[in-house]
């Protein structure tokens, strides 16, 4: 099996970096595993790599969906391994680097995501319970109908939960009965898994900076020009920092909330994508601060 270097983590913890250094070392090539990267015009609130990284290694599924479409796990598992052919039909090493829990899952355990298109008017049912009855009851009846499926997410993870409960509704069979089902095909490659990490606070104000220079940079205009652009978005404008802009756009808090309200929501998400990523056993752990990771890398690769 060809060897694929995956390097995750949790939001703001120097995946990019690293990636680029990696692939600058070893003649590699980068395939984005970025849920919201993928999108076109959306380029501050998602931390999108910017021309001159992108200069210094070839990046694959970055800026390439329109906004107002669709895009599945299922899609993103067949493109990204597309790619990663490519790449290894070149002689060059694939590196995924991102921090998408359910992109990374389709890799690197083979499994191929029915597309089930979303039942709106049960989502909305979904949403109004929580408001009434709060998360935890929510938490409570994913747990009795996929009790594997949710002992592997946060009890705050409120997209990971609702999508149990969807998939459920939608067909008759449990997220963890339809992941068993779609791994006929077996892993295609030798991923060799690696997640930064770093100290919780130091994670957290790395975070509330990096927020502060998004809206510096122009978040809120980013966000008003997509919108006056397309007319809908399926699942775009879900991402962090977009709509909190587009409630601030709707008046319904103002711009410090706004603000704040984004930086607390990145700490939660990054929270949960540690306690997602904790569940990769055959990974090794890295110290974002260690300026010799990619020799670890280079060691760690050379000896399996």
């Amino acid at each position: 099996m060809n060897k694929v270097i995956v390097i995750c983590g949790p939001t703001a913890s120097g995946k990019t970096k690293l990636g680029i250094k990696l692939a600058k070392k070893i003649n590699g090539e980068i395939v984005s595993c970025d849920s919201m990267q993928i999108y076109k015009d959306m380029d501050i609130g998602t931390a999108k790599p910017t021309k001159t990284e992108q200069n210094e290694a070839k990046h694959y599924l970055i800026d390439f969906v329109s906004p107002d479409k669709r895009y599945s796990v299922a899609e993103y598992k067949n493109d990204a391994e597309n790619v990663i052919d490519k790449i290894i039909k070149d002689n060059k090493t694939p590196i995924i680097v991102g921090g998408t829990g359910l992109y990374l899952n389709s890799l690197i355990y083979g499994i191929d995501y029915p597309d089930i298109k979303t039942d709106l008017n049960y989502r909305k049912e979904l949403e109004e319970k929580v408001n009434k009855d709060g998360l935890e009851e929510i938490y409570k009846e994913a747990k009795i109908i996929d009790p594997i499926a949710v002992e592997k997410i946060s009890k705050n993870d409120k997209k990971r939960i609702l999508r149990i409960l969807e998939i459920y509704h939608s067909t008759g069979k449990t997220k963890t009965e339809l992941e068993k089902e779609s791994r006929k095909n077996g892993i295609k490659y030798d991923y060799r898994i690696f997640v930064l990490n770093m100290p919780r606070c130091e994670l957290y104000e790395r975070i509330n900076k990096r927020v502060d220079i998004m809206i510096k940079e122009g978040l809120i205009e980013e966000v008003k020009k997509i919108i006056s652009k397309y007319k809908e978005f399926p699942t775009a404008m879900q991402g962090l920092g977009y709509k909190e802009v587009v409630e601030f756009l709707e008046n319904k808090i103002t711009k410090e909330e706004m603000i704040e309200k984004i930086k607390m929501e990145t700490r939660r998400y990054a929270k949960r994508q540690l306690t997602w990523f904790k569940s990769y056993k055959e990974a090794t752990w890295l110290d974002s601060n260690n300026t010799n990771n990619v020799d670890i890398i280079l060691e760690d690769i050379s000896e399996k």
